[in-house]
This record gives C-alpha cells, sequence and structure tokens, in this order.
C-alpha cells in the first residue's frame, strides 16, 4: 500500500460531519441512560425508602453517576481513539491488579459471601466493571500490533499472550466468586481472537473449554446448583429459589400489550427481588408492556448494527477489535441479563447495560460507549481500504 493510500486509509471522518454509525450510536446510547434513569427512580423508590428512608436516594446516586460518566464518554467521543494505545496496557495491568487486590481479606468488601467491591469513602466500586473496558483496549492493542504476523498467518502472534492474559483475567474474576461475569469476560476476549482470524477449529475448543468451566463452576458451588435446578422447573420450589423467576414472569405477563403505567408497579413492592437491578427488565414490562420491552430490544439492535458498522468502517486493526470487543460486551451482557428475566438462562448477577442501577456498571459502560462513539466518528467511507 502506497504512503498516499494509508494515510487516507487512516484518516478519521471530517471534522463536523458525524458518520451514520456515530449518530445510530449516540442516539441509541442516549436513549438507554434516560430510560434506565427513568426506571431506576421507579424500580427503587420502594427499597431506597425502606432502606434509606429517602425515595429519591437511590435514583440521585444513579443520577450523580451518571453525571460523573457523561464527562469521560463525550470526552473519548471526541478524541481520537488511537491515542488510547498509549495507555491500553497499563489500564489491563491496573484493572488486573485491582481484581486481585479485592480478593485480599481486609482489602476488599465481602457482600453475601462474595468478595467483588472496594469500599472508598462509602462509595463501591467493582473492579471487574473496568475489566470490562480494560479488557478490549488491552487485547486490541496486543493483537493489532502484531497484526503483520497474523495476517500472514502466525498463529502463535494471535494467541501469546492474548490467551494467558483472559485466562488471568477470568481467573481472578471467577474467584470473586462471580462465574458469570467470568464467563462474559472471557466471551469478551474471545470475540477479539475470533475477528483476529482465530480459526473456528480453535475457537470451538476454546467455547469448549468454557462451557466446562461453567459446568464445574455450577457442580462446585451450591448456589449456582440451585440456580440451575430453579430455571430447570422454577415451580418446584415456588418460595425459595424458583421466587424471583416466577415473580418476574408475572411482572411481565402482567403488563400485557401497554404496560399498567410508568410507576405502577405492583411486583417491586418486594414480590421481585433486584428490581432496580438484575430485574429491570421484568419491571419494564409490567410498567411499559410488550411495546416497553420491545423498544428496549430495538435500541441493543441499535447499538449492535451502529457498533458493526464502527468496527468494519474502523480505519485500523487496533479500532476495528476494539469496536467488535465493545459491541459484543454490551450485547453479551444485556442478552444474559434480559435471556435470565425471561427464563432462556438460570438468574444470574449480570445488569442491564446502561439501564440497571449500579454505580460501577454505570460509569464503566458510558466510558465503553465513549470509545466506541469515538470509533464510529473516525470511520473510514465504504470501500476504503483498512490501513494495518
Amino acid at each position: 500500500m502506497s504512503t498516499d493510500s494509508r494515510r487516507s486509509a487512516g484518516a478519521a471522518a471530517p471534522a463536523g460531519e458525524p458518520t451514520p454509525a456515530f449518530l445510530l450510536l449516540a442516539a441509541t446510547s442516549a436513549t438507554l441512560v434516560v430510560l434506565g434513569l427513568v426506571m431506576t427512580f421507579s424500580a427503587s423508590f420502594v427499597r431506597s425508602t425502606g432502606e434509606t428512608g429517602d425515595a429519591f436516594g437511590l435514583f440521585l446516586k444513579q443520577l450523580l453517576v451518571c453525571a460523573l460518566g457523561l464527562a469521560p464518554m463525550v470526552a473519548l467521543a471526541l478524541t481520537d481513539y488511537r491515542h488510547l494505545r498509549r495507555v491500553a496496557a497499563p489500564v489491563l495491568a491496573g484493572a488486573l491488579v485491582l481484581c486481585a487486590l479485592v480478593l485480599v481479606p481486609g482489602v476488599g468488601v465481602e457482600v453475601h459471601s462474595a468478595q467483588r467491591w472496594f469500599d472508598v469513602g462509602g462509595v463501591s466500586l467493582q473492579p471487574s466493571e473496568l475489566l470490562k473496558v480494560a479488557l478490549p483496549l488491552g487485547l486490541a492493542h496486543l493483537v493489532a500490533g502484531r497484526w503483520g504476523r497474523i495476517r500472514r498467518g502466525d498463529l502463535r502472534a494471535l494467541l501469546m499472550p492474548a490467551v494467558p492474559l483472559l485466562a488471568l483475567a477470568g481467573a481472578l474474576v471467577m474467584a470473586g466468586p462471580d462465574l458469570e461475569t467470568a464467563l462474559l469476560v472471557a466471551g469478551i476476549g474471545a470475540t477479539v481472537l475470533y475477528a483476529a482470524g482465530l480459526p473456528g477449529r480453535i475457537m470451538a475448543a476454546v467455547l469448549g473449554a468454557g462451557f466446562v468451566v461453567g459446568v464445574l463452576g455450577i457442580v462446585t458451588s451450591g448456589m449456582r446448583r440451585a440456580r440451575v435446578l430453579a430455571w430447570l422447573d422454577p415451580a418446584a420450589d415456588a418460595a425459595n429459589t424458583g421466587f424471583q423467576t416466577l415473580q418476574g414472569w408475572i411482572a411481565l405477563g402482567s403488563g400485557g400489550v401497554f404496560g399498567v403505567g410508568l410507576g405502577a408497579s405492583r411486583a417491586k413492592w418486594g414480590y421481585v427481588p433486584n428490581a432496580d437491578t438484575d430485574f429491570i427488565f421484568a419491571i419494564i414490562g409490567e410498567e411499559l408492556g410488550l411495546v416497553g420491552s420491545l423498544t428496549v430490544l430495538a435500541l441493543f439492535v441499535g447499538l449492535a448494527v451502529g457498533g458493526t458498522v464502527a468496527a468494519r468502517r474502523a480505519p485500523d486493526a487496533f479500532g476495528r477489535l476494539l469496536a467488535t470487543a465493545i459491541t459484543a460486551w454490551l450485547l453479551l451482557q444485556a442478552g444474559i441479563n434480559i435471556g435470565s428475566v425471561v427464563g432462556l438462562l438460570p438468574v444470574t448477577g449480570v445488569t442491564l447495560p446502561l439501564v440497571s442501577y449500579g454505580g460501577s456498571s454505570l460509569l464503566f459502560t458510558m466510558v465503553g460507549v465513549g470509545i466506541l462513539l469515538s470509533i464510529a466518528r473516525a470511520g473510514r467511507p465504504a470501500g476504503m481500504q483498512e490501513a494495518s
């Protein structure tokens, strides 16, 4: 490729001319954030009143995190994403260190037999949420740095040190214990490798290994076994392990086509556990009905389309891999959350991106969206060659 061709292939979109992918991603993510704030208040004011005496307490915390996340999201969206390669390795290293430190007794905070949080001045921080941003950055940087060798078929250049790093990240998260997030992290990493050209047979072996790890994680944990049994037959223990699933179904079914009305949910009054976090989709279905539920699904489809176009039009390998990883993260997490609410998957502790209550989740998801917007903004026109 000539020097002029390389310069043209790596050029960002002209300033002041947002690409269609950028506009689609900006519109869908902003709508999800606003919807999330509205539904967070609606789903949380009962719990908030009971815990703090202030119906607005949890909502105001979420609103503050949203305000804090808006600045880096906008800044990243307006910055050339290629500058992030300078900090990709340190950010990934820092995230892995934090994921290790949170496991140290007295350093991390234990909640319900899980040690996944830091308590910083009364504010909880979950390092695995940072890892969801850091891992795509780090892996995309490493793989893009070996892009020439990988395109020549050097499989070792693709797998090393990406696979050991991915295994370390998954092991640290799983030690939380947090099997669901560990599998999500593994899925994000596997997506990067597959997008970089990992052969299908090896990808199948990776997925098989992930399945085996998942099964081992289930059979070695009484709580996870109970969740799987409840998923297979929620009515068998309707008052205990199947309670959340059954109440979520009742909430979804009660909404009908147009819902019972914003704020009018009955399920959030102690019937659906974690109504503002893991099961906020059930409250959306009850209050906004089938129309509201399908709207949420359509918004995530919009994110999928925008993210896919951003990846395909990225001017270099780093951008393409990074956009692919972030898009996969958002869609996998949304799929796991919604799948567990409607009964396609066992109940997990995974939140609905940009919608569920949760400070760390919202903050780092907004950071990830900002990076994705930056890649979309730099998109090359259709048909232009990608830079090496």
